[in-house]
């Protein structure tokens, strides 16, 4: 089976921060590498350079499966578009904290090519999504549609972290936040406001435009399920918490005064919710030169490197600790993704803190209730990092199954349920 990694291949513990928590987050939130962490193909992880000047902030990163060389602008001073409001483009529309490029809900392709029924990438293109709910485009440049779900752990009972920021320069967040939108009342999942029409047959525009015959989508069915156009949802004012554009001004935890925030959408059960990340349009006034060099901005100002220094000294952005985590979904039929994190080796050395990039062999394996071993999943030595693996049991009776992950004298073990 294949080993899924965390978009960048070697994926960093979310929480854990080299940054000064007085400098403003747009410069501290994106992950940055500080210690020449590789992943796929050799290419350097995460975010590897951010520059600013007064108005703005400069994030490079690689990509993956190949460099992608990115080099993005975000305003330090985003903005209310209050005139005519800019659409989403194809490509890229924004970056998540690791410098991962996110897309649109769109796949660029429309029924008989007429540019009227665009279909939806997230249903469309579902069998070519990872664990992590990404894949490549022809480019090669890998990228979400939707909800990042292995850069970050989801935690109903918490404020979702703050994911990345958008081409207009405001944040994009988890689904969690607060019930009310000045800090209070509580943690809730931030629903969408969109919803799918009630339609039969494609006749109609969500705006109510009826079209003409020749222009007819093609009727609702198990081959074109609701959902399978972007044309298929309407948005319904105060139906969710977030407007048409897919965000809301609140409180967060980053930003203690209130900001525009988009929002990653999911539904009850986790599955993606349109219209996912950002909504057809943005809300603040975009910085197109993202949009004209498909993030290859070429900075034209005097800039400084963003590197500040903790004043207990620089801590590791890796993985604390060694853990296993429940598999997702279970029970499940007759897949599921299971994750696990690998920690930093570290040792004293002439009294300095040193770190070691790479463990001891990793392996994981899945046992019957019997003890018997039906899969390995891995068994390889990896960085430290944190990593997902789906595992397939379309072969496997229904039953309970045990997954054992072990490596350097450390074993977790947890169970699961396989129901056909």
């Amino acid at each position: 089976m294949r080993l899924l990694i965390s978009t960048l291949v070697v994926s960093v513990s979310f929480f854990a921060s080299s940054f000064s928590q007085s400098d403003p987050p747009v410069l501290s939130a994106w992950l940055r590498n500080t210690n020449g962490r590789v992943g796929y193909n050799n290419l350097p992880a995460d975010v590897q350079q951010v520059r600013f000047s007064t108005n703005w902030v400069y994030s490079n990163s690689s990509n993956i499966p190949t460099n992608q060389n990115y080099q993005f602008k975000i305003s330090r001073n985003p903005v209310e578009n209050t005139g005519t409001k800019i659409s989403t483009p194809l490509g890229v529309i924004a970056f998540w904290k690791n410098g991962v490029s996110i897309y649109n809900a769109l796949d660029a392709m429309s029924y008989n090519n007429q540019n009227i029924w665009h279909q939806n990438a997230v249903v469309v293109e579902a069998p070519s999504f990872d664990a992590c709910l990404g894949h490549p485009a022809q480019q090669g440049r890998y990228h979400n549609h939707q909800n990042p779900r292995c850069l970050y752990n989801i935690d109903s009972t918490r404020h979702s972290p703050l994911l990345g920021y958008a081409y207009d320069g405001f944040p994009i967040y988890g689904p969690y936040g607060f019930v009310n939108t000045n800090g209070t009342g509580g943690i809730t999942r931030i629903k969408s406001s969109y919803r799918t029409r009630s339609i039969t047959q494609r006749t109609t525009l969500p705006d109510g435009t009826v079209l003409q015959p020749s222009q007819y989508g093609p009727n609702v069915s198990t081959t074109y399920p609701h959902g399978y156009y972007a044309e298929d949802y309407e948005y319904v004012s105060g139906l969710g918490d977030l407007d048409a554009y897919n965000g809301r001004f609140c409180v967060t935890p980053e930003y203690p005064g209130g900001v525009y925030t988009y929002v990653v959408t999911t539904n009850a059960n986790g599955s993606s919710a349109y219209p996912y990340v950002i909504g057809p349009k943005y809300y603040g006034i975009v910085a197109t030169e993202n949009i004209t060099t498909q993030g290859h901005v070429t900075i034209s100002e005097p800039v400084t490197v963003y590197n500040p220094t903790s004043a207990v000294g620089e801590q590791s952005d890796m993985p604390a600790k060694f853990e296993l985590k429940q598999n997702y979904p279970n029970p499940f039929n007759p897949t599921t993704e299971i994750r696990f994190q690998i920690a930093e080796i570290r040792g004293q050395s002439e009294g300095l803190l040193t770190e070691k990039s790479a463990v001891s062999r990793v392996t994981l394996k899945v046992y019957d209730v019997l003890g018997k071993e039906v899969a390995t999943l891995v068994n390889e030595v990896l960085q430290p990092g944190e990593y997902s693996v789906g595992f397939d049991a379309s072969r496997q009776s229904s039953g309970v199954y045990y997954y054992r992950l072990e490596t350097g004298g450390k074993v977790a073990v947890k169970k699961m349920a396989l129901l056909r």
